[in-house]
Protein backbone atom coordinates (compact mmCIF):
# COMPACT_ATOMS: atom_id res chain seq x y z
CA UNK A 1 0.00 0.00 0.00
CA UNK A 2 2.56 2.21 0.61
CA UNK A 3 4.56 1.94 -2.59
CA UNK A 4 1.23 2.71 -4.47
CA UNK A 5 0.83 5.68 -2.42
CA UNK A 6 3.96 6.88 -3.14
CA UNK A 7 3.77 5.93 -7.04
CA UNK A 8 0.11 7.86 -6.83
CA UNK A 9 1.86 11.00 -5.08
CA UNK A 10 5.22 10.98 -7.73
CA UNK A 11 2.36 11.04 -10.71
CA UNK A 12 0.67 13.84 -9.53
CA UNK A 13 3.83 15.50 -8.87
CA UNK A 14 5.39 14.94 -12.60
CA UNK A 15 1.88 16.18 -13.47
CA UNK A 16 1.50 19.87 -11.71
CA UNK A 17 5.05 20.08 -13.05
CA UNK A 18 3.68 18.88 -16.47
CA UNK A 19 1.16 21.62 -15.70
CA UNK A 20 3.62 24.51 -15.06
CA UNK A 21 6.09 24.10 -17.20
CA UNK A 22 3.28 25.22 -20.35
CA UNK A 23 2.17 27.92 -17.88
CA UNK A 24 5.93 29.82 -17.39
CA UNK A 25 6.10 29.62 -21.30
CA UNK A 26 3.05 30.76 -22.11
CA UNK A 27 3.74 33.74 -19.81
CA UNK A 28 7.34 34.43 -21.50
CA UNK A 29 5.76 34.61 -24.62
CA UNK A 30 3.00 37.10 -23.29
CA UNK A 31 5.65 39.17 -21.84
CA UNK A 32 8.29 39.47 -25.19
CA UNK A 33 5.19 40.15 -27.54
CA UNK A 34 4.08 42.85 -24.56
CA UNK A 35 7.73 44.22 -25.13
CA UNK A 36 8.12 44.27 -29.00
CA UNK A 37 4.64 45.45 -28.99
CA UNK A 38 5.60 48.85 -26.99
CA UNK A 39 8.90 48.91 -28.88
CA UNK A 40 7.08 49.33 -32.13
CA UNK A 41 4.30 51.50 -30.74
CA UNK A 42 7.24 54.01 -29.49
CA UNK A 43 8.94 53.30 -32.93
CA UNK A 44 6.01 54.14 -34.75
CA UNK A 45 4.83 57.38 -32.83
CA UNK A 46 8.93 59.08 -33.38
CA UNK A 47 8.53 57.90 -36.58
CA UNK A 48 5.21 59.87 -37.36
CA UNK A 49 6.35 62.71 -35.16
CA UNK A 50 9.53 63.32 -37.18
CA UNK A 51 7.74 63.23 -40.38
CA UNK A 52 5.30 65.64 -39.06
CA UNK A 53 5.63 67.99 -35.70
CA UNK A 54 9.48 67.13 -35.74
CA UNK A 55 10.35 67.53 -39.53
CA UNK A 56 13.13 69.23 -40.40
CA UNK A 57 12.30 72.90 -42.07
CA UNK A 58 15.12 74.70 -43.70
CA UNK A 59 16.22 77.72 -42.12
CA UNK A 60 14.97 80.86 -43.91
CA UNK A 61 17.47 83.79 -44.59
CA UNK A 62 16.49 87.17 -45.05
CA UNK A 63 18.31 90.33 -46.26
CA UNK A 64 17.07 93.17 -44.13
CA UNK A 65 18.94 95.74 -45.73
CA UNK A 66 22.17 97.13 -47.77
CA UNK A 67 23.80 100.18 -47.21
CA UNK A 68 26.94 102.08 -48.40
CA UNK A 69 28.49 103.68 -45.44
CA UNK A 70 31.57 104.70 -46.54
CA UNK A 71 33.04 105.50 -49.96
CA UNK A 72 36.07 107.31 -51.39
CA UNK A 73 36.87 107.77 -54.60
CA UNK A 74 39.77 109.29 -56.29
CA UNK A 75 41.81 109.41 -59.69
CA UNK A 76 45.53 110.39 -59.48
CA UNK A 77 45.85 111.83 -62.85
CA UNK A 78 49.41 112.32 -62.87
CA UNK A 79 50.08 108.51 -61.97
CA UNK A 80 47.35 107.43 -63.80
CA UNK A 81 46.03 105.79 -59.90
CA UNK A 82 42.52 104.94 -58.37
CA UNK A 83 41.88 105.13 -55.03
CA UNK A 84 38.91 103.80 -53.82
CA UNK A 85 37.24 102.69 -50.23
CA UNK A 86 33.85 101.26 -50.14
CA UNK A 87 32.48 99.83 -46.65
CA UNK A 88 29.25 97.49 -47.14
CA UNK A 89 26.91 97.18 -44.24
CA UNK A 90 24.13 94.11 -44.56
CA UNK A 91 21.70 92.85 -41.90
CA UNK A 92 20.76 89.58 -42.25
CA UNK A 93 18.15 87.80 -40.65
CA UNK A 94 17.89 84.21 -39.71
CA UNK A 95 14.58 82.06 -38.98
CA UNK A 96 14.65 78.77 -37.55
CA UNK A 97 11.12 77.08 -37.96
CA UNK A 98 12.19 74.07 -36.42
CA UNK A 99 10.54 72.93 -32.78
CA UNK A 100 14.48 71.98 -31.85
CA UNK A 101 17.75 74.26 -31.99
CA UNK A 102 20.09 74.98 -34.95
CA UNK A 103 23.55 75.17 -34.56
CA UNK A 104 25.75 76.55 -37.79
CA UNK A 105 29.74 76.64 -37.76
CA UNK A 106 32.24 79.20 -38.57
CA UNK A 107 30.96 80.69 -41.49
CA UNK A 108 32.22 84.33 -43.99
CA UNK A 109 30.44 86.76 -45.54
CA UNK A 110 31.87 87.96 -49.30
CA UNK A 111 32.31 90.78 -51.10
CA UNK A 112 32.58 90.43 -54.76
CA UNK A 113 33.49 92.77 -57.46
CA UNK A 114 32.95 90.80 -61.19
CA UNK A 115 33.39 87.44 -59.78
CA UNK A 116 36.39 88.61 -58.00
CA UNK A 117 36.25 88.19 -54.17
CA UNK A 118 37.54 91.64 -52.32
CA UNK A 119 36.25 92.08 -49.33
CA UNK A 120 35.10 89.16 -46.23
CA UNK A 121 34.44 88.92 -42.76
CA UNK A 122 33.99 85.89 -40.31
CA UNK A 123 30.12 84.92 -38.85
CA UNK A 124 31.55 82.67 -35.95
CA UNK A 125 29.55 79.72 -34.95
CA UNK A 126 25.75 79.69 -32.99
CA UNK A 127 22.66 78.35 -32.12
CA UNK A 128 19.11 79.68 -32.89
CA UNK A 129 16.28 78.54 -30.33
CA UNK A 130 13.49 76.51 -31.43
CA UNK A 131 11.16 78.99 -33.55
CA UNK A 132 13.66 81.89 -32.86
CA UNK A 133 15.36 84.56 -35.18
CA UNK A 134 18.99 85.67 -35.13
CA UNK A 135 20.02 89.12 -37.28
CA UNK A 136 23.48 89.22 -38.41
CA UNK A 137 25.02 92.70 -38.79
CA UNK A 138 27.91 92.54 -41.27
CA UNK A 139 30.31 95.23 -42.18
CA UNK A 140 31.92 94.45 -45.37
CA UNK A 141 35.71 96.47 -46.45
CA UNK A 142 36.26 96.60 -49.99
CA UNK A 143 40.46 95.31 -50.43
CA UNK A 144 41.76 97.67 -52.70
CA UNK A 145 44.51 96.41 -53.85
CA UNK A 146 41.87 92.86 -55.28
CA UNK A 147 39.83 95.98 -57.14
CA UNK A 148 42.76 97.46 -58.71
CA UNK A 149 43.61 94.30 -60.70
CA UNK A 150 40.29 93.95 -62.31
CA UNK A 151 40.73 95.28 -65.71
CA UNK A 152 37.10 96.14 -65.31
CA UNK A 153 37.34 98.71 -62.49
CA UNK A 154 38.25 102.02 -65.28
CA UNK A 155 35.37 101.57 -66.99
CA UNK A 156 33.33 100.85 -64.23
CA UNK A 157 34.74 104.19 -62.34
CA UNK A 158 33.71 106.13 -65.51
CA UNK A 159 30.33 104.84 -66.21
CA UNK A 160 29.75 106.15 -62.03
CA UNK A 161 28.27 102.43 -61.03
CA UNK A 162 30.06 99.70 -59.30
CA UNK A 163 28.88 96.41 -59.49
CA UNK A 164 29.25 94.61 -56.20
CA UNK A 165 27.75 90.95 -54.81
CA UNK A 166 27.62 90.04 -51.66
CA UNK A 167 27.67 86.14 -50.67
CA UNK A 168 26.84 84.64 -47.28
CA UNK A 169 26.70 80.68 -47.18
CA UNK A 170 25.04 79.75 -43.35
CA UNK A 171 25.63 75.82 -42.66
CA UNK A 172 24.42 73.62 -39.58
CA UNK A 173 22.36 70.89 -38.26
CA UNK A 174 19.33 70.19 -36.80
CA UNK A 175 19.41 67.27 -34.63
CA UNK A 176 15.50 65.23 -34.53
CA UNK A 177 16.29 61.48 -33.66
CA UNK A 178 19.36 61.89 -36.03
CA UNK A 179 21.13 65.11 -37.09
CA UNK A 180 19.68 66.14 -40.34
CA UNK A 181 22.53 69.25 -42.38
CA UNK A 182 21.27 72.25 -43.54
CA UNK A 183 23.45 74.70 -45.56
CA UNK A 184 21.72 78.42 -46.68
CA UNK A 185 23.04 80.28 -49.36
CA UNK A 186 22.41 84.14 -49.66
CA UNK A 187 23.32 86.38 -52.64
CA UNK A 188 23.05 89.78 -53.26
CA UNK A 189 23.42 91.60 -56.45
CA UNK A 190 24.25 95.67 -55.79
CA UNK A 191 25.17 97.98 -58.04
CA UNK A 192 26.81 101.89 -56.09
CA UNK A 193 26.44 105.00 -57.09
CA UNK A 194 29.78 106.17 -56.69
CA UNK A 195 28.05 109.85 -56.75
CA UNK A 196 25.16 109.45 -54.35
CA UNK A 197 27.31 106.96 -52.36
CA UNK A 198 24.27 104.64 -52.21
CA UNK A 199 23.05 101.64 -53.43
CA UNK A 200 20.95 101.96 -56.64
CA UNK A 201 19.64 98.53 -57.51
CA UNK A 202 19.45 95.59 -54.93
CA UNK A 203 18.41 91.97 -55.88
CA UNK A 204 18.74 89.27 -53.90
CA UNK A 205 18.27 85.23 -54.37
CA UNK A 206 18.21 82.58 -51.69
CA UNK A 207 19.04 79.12 -51.56
CA UNK A 208 19.28 76.32 -48.51
CA UNK A 209 20.04 72.52 -49.23
CA UNK A 210 19.15 70.02 -46.92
Amino acid sequence: MEVESSKQEENKTMMAQNVRKPDKKRRRRIICLVVISVILALALIFTILGLTVFKAKRPVTTVNSVAVSDIDFSFDIARLRVHLNVTVDTSVAVKNPNRVGFKYKNSTALLKYRGDVVGEVPIPAGKIGSRDSVIMNLTLTLMADRVLANSNLYSDMMSGTLPLQTYTRIAGKVRILFNIHVVSYTTCDLEVSISSRNVTKQQCHYKTKV
